[in-house]
């Protein structure tokens, strides 16, 4: 169709460039949803926000992961993303950010031998403790997740 033109708003140089690019950011949602994946399932004992869990062979429930068991309790499933009792049902997410405090920029983060659920700059050594890196700080706030399989120390 000869009479159809192109009707841009912008021009076409630097300063349309410029303006597309303002335009988005003012437009864009905030803030913006850093959880990138998860699921909903149930728990089979007390959760804390922010636990790394491990899903129960037998039947799937979640519970807390920790590095001085077996190999299924090393085996991190997600981070809860809230405080849950008992048989209750529980998001954990798998990849993503998760807002948290405390932490240390850029540091590395594994699972804990010594406390179920919790999570540490220290690795676990010692023969019969498994290694997981869960994942690393982006900043003193956010916790990126990056689940590893479990490595069985000898």
């Amino acid at each position: 169709m000869s009479s159809v033109e192109n009707n841009n708003p912008y021009q076409p140089n630097a300063q349309g460039f410029v303006e597309v690019l303002l335009d988005f950011k003012s437009t864009f949602p905030s803030p913006l949803a850093f959880k990138v994946t998860g699921y909903v399932t149930t728990t089979f004992e007390n959760i804390t926000q922010g636990d790394a869990v491990y899903s129960r062979a037998s039947d799937g429930f979640i519970g807390k992961a920790i590095a001085n068991d077996t190999f299924d309790k090393a085996k991190v499933a997600g981070i809860a993303e809230t405080t849950q009792s008992s048989g209750s049902e529980i998001r954990v997410i798998t990849r993503g950010i998760v807002t948290t405090a405390g932490l240390n920029t850029g540091d590395l983060y594994f699972l804990s031998a010594s406390s179920a659920g919790a999570i540490t700059e220290t690795a676990p050594t010692g023969s019969g403790n498994y290694l997981t890196r869960v994942g690393e700080a982006g900043s003193t706030g956010q916790f990126i997740i990056k689940i590893e399989p479990p490595i069985l120390l000898s």
